[in-house]
C-alpha cells in the first residue's frame, strides 16, 4: 500500500522548468495555511540577517520528527521545490499523512536573503555562464550550513547565523529523527551523503537516479576526507572529521585553516545520537563522463597537482587584482564579504590539499575518466563561479558610480568568457530538466523517511 503511494506520488510531480523566487515560495505557504488551515500550520521560525521572516511549516503529529529544510546554500533551490510539492501534498491527502506517520518540519529556504541575490539565473536561461555571472554564494563563515555552534579540540566556533539560530531552535525542540538538508550541486552527477551506513537505501537512490537518466557523480569526492559507503554514497562530512583529517596531515592546529562552524548534522546528533541526516547533490548540468570508470591514461596525483597549481595561479591573479582595487571599494556588499573570505582561507586550503595528494598513496594510480574529466575541467566550472562573485562586487560599485572599476571589471568579465569558451568546448554537457531534479530528491528523502520507521519497528538495523 505505501509504495504504491509514493511511487503515484513520485510520479506526479509537475514539470517544474524554473525556481521559484523567495517571494513566490512565501505567498505559496501563506495560501497553503488558508486552504488547509486545519491541517497546516505555519509559524516564524526565526528572521534573516536583512530582518525578513523565515517560515517554518508545520504537517502532522507524533514523536518522530522530519526537518527538511531548502536552500542550506542559497544557490541551491532543487530542495524548494520538493518542500513545495510535498507540503501541498501532505496537506491534501489525508491517506499519505496517515501512512507516512510522524510530525514534519518544512523551511522551504533557510538562507532567504541568499536566494534573492541569486534570482539573476533563477528563472534562466540555465547556461554555465549566464548561472555564474548570476551566481552568489556567501562566504564560508556567513553559510547557514556551516554555522552552528562547535568546539572540538583547538577549534571553537560559537557566531551563527540568525537562519542557523532558526534551524538549532527547531533541532534543541523536537530532537529530529530525520533532517534532511537539501543541498545540490552545481555540474557533475549525484551523490549522496548519509549520516550512517544503511546500504539497504543505496539500490533505492540509484534506481531513482537511473531512471531519470542522470549519472551518478563517480569522479573526485568533494572532499579528500570523504569515506565512501557505497557507489557515490559518502559518510556525511562534517567539521570534526575535517579536524582530525588535517591532524592526520601533519597540522598541529588546524583550527588556523578551518574558519567556519560545523554543519546541522553535527549540531544535532549531540542532541539525538540517533539522528539520521540525509544530503542528496543533484547538479543542474551533467557532462556523461562523470561515471565513466574506464582508464584515462593519466595519473590521478599529476591531475590533481596540476589542478591545484591552476587554483593556485589564478587564486594569485585574483588577489593581485583585488589589492588593485580594494582601496576603490565603497560598499560593505554580501559579494564583497564571499570574494574576502574565499582570498584569505584558499591559500593554505589548497596547501593542504596539495600536501594530501603529494603524501597519499592511493591517489598515486591511473585516474578513471570521471576523474580526469573533474580535475581538467569540472573545477573550471567552480573557478568561473568564484570570478562571478568578483565580477558582481565590482558590478554593484559600478552601479553605485564607482566608475573607476570598470575596467577591473571587463577584465574579470574577459576572463570568464575565456573560461566559458574552454568549457563549451572541452565538455559535452547537459541542462539537467528541473523535474528530474526533484525527483531524485523527494525519492531519496522519502524512502529514507519509511526505512527510518522499519528500523524504529525492529525490523533492521542501524549501522
Amino acid at each position: 500500500m505505501l509504495s504504491h503511494i509514493l511511487e503515484e506520488l513520485i510520479n506526479n510531480i509537475p514539470d517544474y522548468k524554473t525556481f521559484y523566487t523567495p517571494d513566490e515560495l512565501d505567498e505559496s505557504t501563506h495560501q497553503l495555511a488558508k486552504e488547509y488551515k486545519d491541517v497546516v500550520n505555519v509559524v516564524e521560525a526565526g528572521k534573516t540577517r536583512s530582518g525578513k521572516t523565515i517560515y517554518a511549516i508545520e504537517i502532522g503529529e507524533g514523536r518522530d520528527v522530519n526537518l527538511w529544510f531548502g536552500c542550506p546554500h542559497p544557490n541551491e533551490p532543487v530542495g524548494t521545490l520538493v518542500i513545495e510539492y510535498l507540503t501541498q501534498k501532505l496537506a491534501e491527502d489525508d491517506e499519505l499523512r496517515k501512512e507516512l506517520g510522524g510530525k514534519w518540519i518544512f523551511i522551504k529556504a533557510a538562507d532567504r536573503d541568499g536566494l534573492e541575490l541569486n534570482k539573476g539565473w533563477l528563472k534562466g536561461p540555465y547556461t554555465i555562464l549566464n548561472y555564474a555571472l548570476n551566481f552568489y554564494r556567501p562566504a564560508g563563515n556567513k553559510q547557514v550550513e556551516w554555522t552552528f555552534p562547535i568546539e572540538y579540540k583547538k577549534l571553537k566556533f560559537n557566531d551563527p547565523l540568525p537562519e542557523t539560530k532558526a534551524i538549532m531552535n527547531i533541532i534543541d525542540r523536537y530532537k529530529p529523527s530525520f533532517i534532511y538538508s537539501l543541498h545540490n550541486a552545481g555540474f557533475g552527477g549525484v551523490y549522496f551523503y548519509i549520516s550512517h551506513d544503511l546500504p539497504t537505501l543505496y539500490p533505492v537512490f540509484w534506481y531513482y537516479v537511473h531512471t531519470t537518466g542522470v549519472p551518478l557523480g563517480l569522479g573526485e569526492p568533494e572532499v579528500p576526507w570523504a569515506k565512501l559507503f557505497g557507489k557515490a554514497v559518502y559518510y556525511m562530512v562534517s567539521t570534526p572529521e575535517h579536524y582530525d583529517f588535517l591532524e592526520s596531515l601533519g597540522y598541529e592546529n588546524p583550527a588556523e585553516i578551518i574558519k567556519t562552524g560545523t554543519d546541522s548534522y553535527d549540531y544535532a546528533r549531540r542532541l539525538n545520537p540517533d539522528v539520521v541526516e540525509l544530503v542528496t547533490e543533484v547538479p543542474y548540468y551533467y557532462d556523461p563522463r562523470i561515471n565513466d570508470m574506464t582508464g584515462s591514461g593519466h595519473n590521478r596525483r599529476s591531475l590533481i597537482l596540476d589542478r591545484i597549481e591552476e587554483e593556485m595561479s589564478n587564486l594569485n591573479w585574483l588577489i593581485k587584482l583585488y589589492n588593485q582595487v580594494k582601496d576603490k571599494l565603497t560598499l560593505d556588499t554580501p559579494f564583497r564579504e564571499s570574494v574576502e573570505y574565499f582570498l584569505e582561507t584558499s591559500p593554505k586550503n589548497l596547501e593542504a590539499e596539495k600536501k594530501w595528494a603529494q603524501t597519499d598513496e592511493k591517489v598515486n594510480r591511473e585516474a578513471t575518466v570521471a576523474e580526469w574529466l573533474d580535475n581538467r575541467y569540472i573545477s573550471k566550472f567552480y573557478r568561473m563561479l568564484r570570478l562571478g562573485l568578483v565580477h558582481r562586487m565590482l558590478k554593484a560599485e559600478i552601479e553605485h558610480g564607482n566608475k573607476a572599476l570598470k575596467d577591473y571589471d571587463e577584465e574579470v568579465l574577459g576572463v570568464m568568457e575565456e573560461l566559458s569558451k574552454k568549457l563549451e568546448k572541452g565538455l559535452k554537457y547537459t541542462v539537467i530538466p528541473v523535474k528530474k531534479l526533484v525527483t531524485i530528491q523527494l525519492a531519496s528523502g522519502l524512502y529514507t523517511t519509511i526505512l527510518l520507521k522499519t528500523i524504529k519497528r525492529g525490523e533492521e538495523s542501524i549501522n
